[in-house]
């Protein structure tokens, strides 16, 4: 639950006097900034406060309003991005030409941050406490020492943290809480409802799809096409939901480089439809005697995952799968949905990014992700 309570304006002589004039006045029980050891940006604030549980169910003190926020790292860039790119304070990553043209060219001048999770913690603490947010955000999946690193980042800095679970199937409730963080519910509300409803509708459709009649696929990467999301994989979830991944092994990587293997392997598989990561082999492999037994390539059944403003598949897993998730079913079955590719590109870009695609954009960014022109 999510409590809100009011702070303690300008300075007491001890806690402890503080404490007893509330419990006189019939307040009941609640954090004073002034007591806090913490010396972050948001402990500093002499305003309204409040309790906000998170979804690792730490109860965290934080502003009632909050207007600097700092993502914990790239999955939480990307999901701030779309629901409060104005409260950024910095960035995990720096944005590319094609970025900063959807999200805007002032994130060009921004911190940037680095990620405290993930493979690798190059986190600058010194940047974040100089950028002064309020809260940091940490969005994605439940770790098991999740909870134990961000306790550590919040008591290292005096910057509160907070944990939003965030997954493929339930991005509704992520924004939600969101929204409810924020102090933007409409906002929230509005990508939780988008969220909800395009996930259902290609759950919906494939139910009625039965696995015998599902299409046998590959997505390859790497500078040779010779790394593969594999089935089970947390980087190939879209693929799991919509299709049969052929790619079967033993310990599935859940790295965005996926699992390294063979061009004898992948013949072995033959799958009839192929996707490769930008920066693959798609715009060689055709040419390539060595690929011409695969039936994908033999069929020109093979296509290129666009990536902008990121990878739509995954790399990280996170809301850009949204768009993944809408591109590939209506790519292997155009027949099943009332709508198209094109129609669910534009209404993404729009509602998740406040971008609108003019019809060269939009053709551009299809280019390699649509069946060739015979």
């Amino acid at each position: 639950m999510r409590q809100t309570r009011k702070g303690i304006l300008g300075k007491v002589a001890t806690c402890m006097l503080a404490l007893a004039c509330v419990a006189a006045l019939g307040l009941g029980t609640f954090a004073l900034s002034g007591c806090s050891s913490g010396e972050g940006g948001s402990n500093a604030s002499s305003g309204e406060t409040r309790t906000f549980t998170d979804d690792l169910g730490r109860e965290v003190e934080l502003p009632v309003n909050l207007e600097r926020i700092c993502p914990s790292g790239h999955t939480a860039q990307q999901v701030l991005l779309t629901i409060a790119p104005d409260k950024m304070v910095g960035l995990s990553q720096s944005l590319n030409d094609d970025q900063l043209k959807i999200f805007g060219e002032k994130f060009k001048d921004y911190p940037v941050f680095g990620a405290v999770l993930g493979a690798k913690d190059d986190f600058n603490r010194e940047a974040v406490a100089a950028a002064k947010p309020q809260v940091i955000i940490d969005t994605g999946e439940v770790k098991k020492d999740t909870k134990e690193s961000l306790d550590a980042l919040q008591e290292q800095l005096g910057i509160p943290v907070v944990f939003v679970e965030a997954y493929l199937d339930d991005y509704g409730a992520a924004y939600k809480t969101l929204g409810e963080l924020l102090g933007m519910e409409e906002r929230g509300n509005e990508l939780s409802e988008y969220c909800t409803r395009v996930y259902s509708k290609v759950e919906d459709t494939m139910k009625t799809i039965p696995e015998s009649q599902r299409v046998n696929m590959a997505y390859l990467l790497g500078e040779n096409g010779l790394n593969a999301i594999a089935k089970t994989s947390v980087q190939g979830q879209i693929i799991d939901m919509v299709a049969n991944n052929v790619v079967v092994v033993e310990d599935a990587s859940g790295k965005g480089t996926g699992n390294e293997i063979s061009l004898e392997q992948i013949a072995v598989w033959n799958p009839d439809l192929i996707i490769f990561q930008k920066g693959s082999i798609y715009n060689t492999v055709g040419d390539d005697p060595a690929w011409q037994g695969i039936s994908a390539i033999a069929n020109d059944n093979y296509y290129e995952v666009p990536n902008s403003p990121w990878c739509w598949m995954n790399n990280p897993p996170t809301v850009n799968q949204l768009m993944g998730m809408q591109w590939l079913p209506r790519l292997l079955y155009p027949g099943a949905f009332d709508d198209s590719i094109e129609d669910v590109t534009k209404e993404y870009y729009k509602t998740m990014y406040n971008y609108e695609l003019t019809d060269a954009e939009l053709s551009n960014l299809l280019a390699d992700a649509l069946p060739k022109q015979k």
